[in-house]
């Protein structure tokens, strides 16, 4: 029944997504996309005092991928940078309520890759190996 649960969100965040859109001129943003599966999105953050003030992401993909970045821009408004550059494939599964399975990990992490990277490139820091195996 909990499976369900999760799946209703998934799907409501999918059909209608948090934070869909643009931030007109951004402290940072990424553009994330994989060619296998279509999943194309990019993150905008504005930051303001070490936090995120703003979060919106844009693009398109499976219902997994948008679903997750709804929740993921829904989560990160107010969070510092520095957790939000802790965050790892663990806590976007705890996120989504979901463990998608190997065949669907990239679509759910998509978002966070693209996130952490626009985080990272904002604080003019190398991504870490977490970030870049996501």
């Amino acid at each position: 029944m909990a499976l369900d649960l999760y799946a209703e969100e998934i799907i409501s965040n999918y059909e209608h997504p948090h934070n869909k859109g643009k931030i007109d001129k951004p402290s940072a943003e990424m553009h994330e996309h994989n060619p296998v599966c279509g999943d194309d999105i990019t993150i905008y953050v504005k930051v303001s005092k070490g936090k995120v003030e703003d979060i919106k992401f844009d693009g398109s993909g499976c219902s997994i991928s948008i679903a997750s970045a709804s929740m993921l821009t829904d989560y990160a408004k107010g969070k510092s940078l520095e957790e939000l550059e802790k965050l790892g494939v663990k806590d976007i599964i705890n996120l989504i309520g979901v463990d998608p399975g190997p065949a669907r990990l990239h679509c759910a992490t998509i978002s966070l890759k693209a996130l952490k990277e626009a985080l990272f490139l904002y604080n003019h820091k190398k991504p870490d190996v977490e970030t870049k195996r996501l």
